[in-house]
């Protein structure tokens, strides 16, 4: 057991630190209020960090999942309104799963593309009937044409990245069933480009958080699709997302706790400074006594969090024996307990700062719209979450809903 960092991971992490800071954290209400800037955009490409996790053959930087985890924790350090973690955890967890499933055409056309920031790699699989139960509210249909070709209808809801998906083009990971009869083996993914797609429309939500990247939706009616763009196997969808699903909730660990870790620090160094009474609020067990708890709490999260990021290269590594769903159950616990965690630190860093926290010239209130997100339902709510656990504690006979 070793809990510390290899030489390479070390390096790695001062690597993105030191560009996040420099580049990022400067200028994260201009984030917020206006969008990522599109040099910031190029300086991820530049630093390896847009898909980091498809191979170098294809233009990535072939990271593992705790290399992606380490990276991802810096960026939420740096951009605690989390628009940019959110478009950072997408490409990395959904790259990983086009270039394990797709084939090697699909691959070679798409992936390039996405590495070099030309090109938006998304999920779409929320509809507007919920998320988390794939197999219940799922309704966009794939029907196979007798020339083997695909024409899809149906609406997707709250996917990350629309607008900028309609200036880059995209290669949205978009799951339809493909067999009624099947049940959660009658889903299949499909890459869908939704720039000047006569097939279909787009639609804009206006979220309150993370602001910096976009929300929205699309239609596609009768939509024709060539085979090629098919990822994976047909009937293979539900299990793709599933793996997918648990990746990014270890990516969304390790934001939460950078941006957790940010907000008290910003509220230590406030505390030690500003005075009540004649003593700093520092002083002040009922200011210290909490600080300390989120101190810990940050920690307990981060340890959640990297274990489900090391399970997860051991088993992507053949290193054990370990089964897709030994993953989701320690991605869902990093999910359940950091997102939480996250807006607790927030909350209570917001408690010290009296008035100005809950003004705009502190920027503590962009970390609390924006890790609400994560706790609300971005990639399993958090009943979801305990869904999940409780299945593995107490088995899936007493614990399935559909029981």
């Amino acid at each position: 057991m070793d809990f510390g960092w290899s030489q390479e991971e070390t390096m790695w992490r001062k690597a993105v630190h030191d560009f996040a800071q420099k580049k990022i954290a400067p200028r994260v209400r201009e984030i917020d209020e206006q969008g990522i800037p599109q040099d910031i955009l190029d300086g991820m490409t530049e630093m390896g960090l847009w898909a980091p996790t498809v191979s170098e053959k294809y233009g990535g930087s072939g990271l593992n999942v705790t290399m992606a985890t380490i990276a991802a924790e810096e960026l939420g350090r740096a951009d605690i309104s989390l628009a940019l973690p959110v478009m950072y955890l997408v490409q990395a967890s959904w790259g990983h799963v086009f270039e394990r499933y797709a084939s090697e055409e699909l691959k070679a056309e798409i992936l390039p593309a996405v590495t070099s920031g030309k090109l938006f790699l998304g999920i779409a699989s929320t509809e507007p009937g919920g998320g988390s139960d794939i197999e219940g509210v799922t309704r966009c249909a794939g029907a196979k044409q007798p020339d083997g070709s695909w024409k899809l209808n149906g609406e997707k809801l709250y996917i990350s990245g629309i607008k900028e998906s309609l200036v880059m083009g995209s290669a949205y990971m978009t799951l339809v069933r493909t067999d009624p009869t099947a049940a959660h083996r009658g889903f299949t993914f499909f890459s869908v480009d939704l720039k000047d797609n006569p097939n279909v429309s787009t639609t804009l939500i206006h979220n309150w958080g993370r602001t910096g990247i976009s929300t929205g939706g699309f239609t596609m009616e009768d939509m024709p699709l060539s085979d090629r763009y098919r990822i994976g196997d047909e009937g293979k969808g539900f299990y793709m997302a599933m793996e997918g699903y648990t990746y990014a909730r270890a990516l969304i660990g390790a934001t939460c706790c950078g941006a957790a870790e940010t907000a008290l620090r910003m509220g230590v160094d406030y505390i030690k400074q500003r005075k009540s009474f004649g003593k700093p609020l520092a002083a002040y067990q009922g200011i210290n006594f909490p600080a300390a708890e989120r101190y810990v709490d940050i920690e307990s999260a981060r340890l959640l969090t990297y274990k489900a990021a090391w399970l997860a290269d051991q088993y992507y590594g053949g290193k054990s024996k370990l089964k897709q769903k030994d993953l989701a159950l320690w991605g869902a616990m990093a999910k359940l307990r950091a997102p939480i965690m996250a807006f607790d630190t927030f909350n209570e860093v917001a408690n010290w700062l009296g008035a100005m926290g809950y003004s705009k010239e502190y920027p503590i209130e962009m970390g609390i719209r924006g890790v609400r997100s994560y706790s609300i339902g971005a990639e399993g709510g958090m009943n979801i979450m305990r869904m999940i656990i409780a299945r593995e504690l107490i088995g899936n006979d007493y614990t399935n809903p559909r029981n």
